[in-house]
């Protein structure tokens, strides 16, 4: 596994715990790379961009330098000859990581079942304040996300593997999402000739 980010990237941005161990970030930088950058890169740009990286996460001296930029930033001129800061992949993989990590780190899986973390000092937050928390990082990790929607639109030509996909950005929201409706017999039960009864006539 190749982590495109590590602890000293990610303590750049947030101001972690030296406690916490390189080893257990990895396992939610891993997550997010996974689950967050693949679906959104699409899997032939970050299948490509993984190529490119040495086993340290480092783009390698003979990548192209266009993924170089893509991996790493760079300042380029846009479309209408404006000056574009670019940051790279790391700022946005951080924050999802972090989301995660935070979502993950309010919990503690005992014997009996998942629990609330308990602090000598200080006071766990709310489930509510917790929520409200991973959304936060979550709209950070976001707005980076255009950033690189952006930078690979206006090199497009340097990216043919990459194509741009509205459900990418819906999938990216903070908040709880539908992205479809499950029709099977578990969710709607009965047959095809009632699928019209009003969903009282299932409750009763």
């Amino acid at each position: 596994m190749i982590y495109l980010i590590n602890q000293t990237i990610f303590q750049q941005y947030e101001d972690i715990n030296v406690n916490i161990k390189s080893e257990r970030l990895k396992v939610f930088i891993k997550k997010a790379q996974e689950l967050d950058l693949k679906p959104f890169l699409g899997y032939a740009l970050y299948n490509q961009l993984i190529t490119y990286c040495n086993d340290d996460g480092t783009i390698k001296e003979d990548s192209p330098q266009a993924y170089k930029d893509l991996l790493n930033g760079s300042e380029y001129l846009d479309e209408y000859g404006r000056i574009v800061l670019y940051e790279g992949i790391a700022p946005a993989l951080v924050y999802f990581t972090f989301a995660r990590f935070i979502e993950n780190d309010a919990i503690h899986y005992t014997a009996t079942g998942p629990v609330i973390k308990q602090h000598d000092n200080g006071n766990a937050l709310s489930s509510p304040e917790i929520v409200k928390l991973v959304q936060q990082q979550r709209s950070i990790a976001n707005a980076y996300a255009n950033d690189i929607e952006k930078f690979l639109r206006d090199n497009q030509a340097s990216f043919p593997i990459w194509h741009y996909n509205e459900k990418n950005k819906s999938s990216r929201q903070s908040g709880p999402r539908i992205r479809g409706i499950d029709k099977t017999d578990f969710n709607y039960p009965g047959t095809v000739s009632n699928y019209n009864l009003p969903i009282t006539d299932f409750l009763n």
